[in-house]
């Protein structure tokens, strides 16, 4: 089985891009009610096009719109990475400045909201049995995509989706759905898998060929502090194994009939959030056999621009049909990280691919790419750079890719 090629290419961009001052600017006076929902669009529509033309003078091929319209809920537009679908089923209930009680408080999301005296001001609980509406939120972006991109391109459009298990891990055990509507997480899972294949459906029969999962819970399992909490915790009842094992069913029954048709990656880091935060740390290790060996997606984007996510020795398990993408760059900051040192970095991890699989350097460089290590703006208010500092990082990931791979989109 050959690995999946374009996509992903060789240099990639993992989805969120800072948006326009100005068109921050006009989202604050839509919250204020001082423009109405259309001139907001029409805001959207020409910062989507700026920030389209930012990634293909940089040579991208995977564009995505920079998540500008992915948004918390509908009433107040707060943009962020895992955008509204779940809110959008049937059976899953958005709720505001949930109780502390819900949660567990060593999930490291959750965590770094109370060690800055926060807390989750929302969430999304189960209330009914889940199912998806038939109409997608994601559709009406995709559109607007086609029209940005010629006709020629538009399966390399990327687009980005929350991890099918996104709001499971933080509840503590027993408070992620009624007990009266799933008798157990398969149940629960079966119904969100379900959901996922009919979006998927819509998407594919849009056109769409190109999808990333974001999913910061797997990097949670890397965590020490986690794993500490989740065996102090004597409420749950399953272990953290037996929880990934359940985590990655989901995933392939999610995609499990649209995976010969549509390219699917999965992308981990350990937390983008505002003031360019991170939640956990932690290497592959503990994830790597299962997490490369056991999912069914072809791609993997990588956090690594810190020691905070391990060495490259995880890779030794990736599979030879399968691609990793290598997050080398960092979009928390601005400096401008040595380009020399950066081909070496890759360099160094694709001798550690090819140890694995029993191939050459230059084999295993053939299912690699590089990248930033997270979205620049996970959070509408985006990480601690400028706009110009965000296009340097995409132009410096292209020239390292056109360094390795010449002439490889």
């Amino acid at each position: 089985m050959a690995a999946h090629r374009n996509p992903p290419f060789r240099a990639e961009h993992l989805g969120s891009l800072l948006r326009p001052k100005d068109f921050l600017t006009k989202r604050a006076a839509f919250e204020k009610h001082e423009i109405n929902q259309q001139e907001l669009t029409k805001a959207e529509d020409e910062a989507i096009k700026q920030v389209v033309q930012v990634q293909l003078d940089a040579g991208m091929h995977a564009v995505t719109d920079g998540e500008y319209r992915y948004y918390i809920n509908a009433l107040s537009h707060r943009a962020v990475f895992w955008g509204n679908f779940f809110q959008e089923l049937e059976g899953m209930t958005e709720v505001m400045n949930p109780d502390m009680s819900l949660f567990r408080t060593y999930v490291p999301d959750i965590a770094g909201f109370i060690e800055k005296g926060h807390k989750p001001g929302q969430s999304c609980l189960c209330t009914g049995k889940i199912r998806h509406t038939g109409k997608s939120t994601l559709i009406d972006q995709f559109e607007f995509m086609k029209t940005l991109i010629p006709k020629e391109r538009w399966g390399e459009i990327k687009l980005t989706l929350i991890a099918p298990p996104w709001y499971h891990l933080r509840y503590v055990d027993g408070k992620a759905y009624p007990k009266d509507v799933y008798g157990s997480d398969e149940e629960y899972f079966a119904d969100i898998a379900k959901a996922y294949r009919t979006e998927l459906d819509i998407l594919y029969a849009a056109g769409v060929r190109n999808v990333q999962f974001d999913d910061p819970n797997f990097a949670y399992f890397c965590s020490e502090k986690m794993v500490k909490g989740w065996q102090e915790d004597k409420s749950n009842t399953k272990t953290l194994e037996q929880l990934l094992d359940s985590y990655i069913k989901c995933y392939n029954d999610s995609i499990a009939e649209h995976k010969e048709k549509i390219h699917f990656g999965l992308h981990i880091c350990r937390g983008n959030f505002m003031g360019s935060r991170h939640f956990s740390e932690g290497g592959y290790d503990r994830i790597a056999v299962k997490l490369f060996q056991t999912l069914n997606v072809s791609t993997y984007y990588l956090e690594y621009d810190t020691p905070r996510a391990g060495t490259f020795e995880p890779l030794l398990h990736l599979p030879k049909h399968k691609n990793v993408i290598l997050g080398v760059i960092t979009s928390k900051f601005p400096e401008l990280e040595d380009k020399g040192k950066m081909k070496d970095r890759v360099l160094s991890a694709a001798e550690i691919v090819a140890k694995g699989a029993g191939q050459s350097k230059e084999q295993a460089l053939e299912r690699m790419g590089v990248s930033p290590q997270c979205g620049f703006a996970s959070h509408e208010e985006g990480n601690l750079l400028g706009w110009d500092d965000m296009k340097n990082k995409l132009q410096l990931v292209r020239a390292i890719a056109d360094d390795i791979w010449p002439g490889q989109p």
